[in-house]
This record gives structure tokens, sequence and C-alpha cells, in this order.
């Protein structure tokens, strides 16, 4: 993601806490707890979303409720040179992949990756993982149980 140089204030602060929290949180709302319009606070949320400090709205789904329960970590080694990223623009195609991390030291790429059970992740492994040209090897973590799993971020308070 490019480096972005956004000027955010502290009602925008405010507004990203109160929708991070809940995206479904309407203009009405947000302004009455903010003690403002609405219309202002749909105008902030526009230029939010037009300066991409809002990417998008999304509905988190219980894994387990679409039977995707198994949750895995795969370091990739690639011969993919620093600054080229044609193995990881291929793995970010994978519907299984959820995240693809360029990263330091000797892997070159962490993917978050969600299956059905075992034979799920051996069928992505053998069968997708197996045909990209540039994968040295790989090393997959099983998560055991999740402890916490969040996208939230710190968003900090602006004196």
């Amino acid at each position: 993601m490019a480096k972005l140089e956004i000027s955010l204030d502290q009602i925008d602060l405010q507004i990203l806490r109160i929708m991070q929290d809940n995206a479904r949180t309407n203009n009405a709302d947000i302004a009455r707890e903010l003690g403002m319009a609405p219309s202002a606070i749909l105008e902030r949320v526009k230029k939010l979303e037009q300066k991409e400090v809002i990417l998008q709205y999304n509905a988190r789904i219980n894994p387990a409720a679409i039977d995707q329960k198994m949750l895995s970590f795969i370091f990739i080694k690639t011969q993919d040179i620093i600054g080229v990223q044609k193995v990881g623009l291929l793995l970010a195609e994978i519907p299984e992949v959820l995240e693809v991390h360029d990263i330091a030291g000797e892997d070159g790429y962490l993917i978050k990756v969600r299956t059905n059970d075992s034979a799920g992740l051996v069928d992505l492994m053998r069968n997708t993982l197996s045909k990209i040209d540039g994968i040295i090897s790989t090393r997959t973590t099983i998560v055991l149980e999740t402890v916490k799993e969040d996208n939230k971020l710190v968003i900090p308070f602006k004196d």
C-alpha cells in the first residue's frame, strides 16, 4: 500500500472510531454522538472515502458458519528478487488466501489461508500453490485455536 500523507483532525478520528466499531452506524447517530449535523458527517465520510482513508465496508462472517474452520499461515520462499512481486500477485488471486504479505527474512511471503479442513489445505497446496512458478518451498503453521482475530486499527487521539 502506498504511503499516504493525509491530515485527519479529531472529528475525523472520532468518526473512524465509531465506524470501525460498527460500519452500519448511520450519519444521524454519528452526528448525535459528536454533536454535529448529519449533513456535516456525510460530507466528512465522503471525504474520508475519497482520500482512501476508508477503503471499504465489510460484514465480518463467522468462518465456521460457512465451513471454513481451518486457519493456516504459510511461509513461502520464492525466486522473486526484492521489489518484484510476481508470485505475490498470483497468490493474491487465490480465493482461499485472505492475506498476502511480502516479508523480510528468509521467506518471501507470508499468507493467511482459510480452508474447510486439512484435506482442503492439502488440496490447495498440491493443486494450486504447487502450480505457481517461482515458489521454492513452503512452511505451514496450522492454527489450533484463535485467541484473538481482529482487523481494527488503533486510532490515535489528538489533542
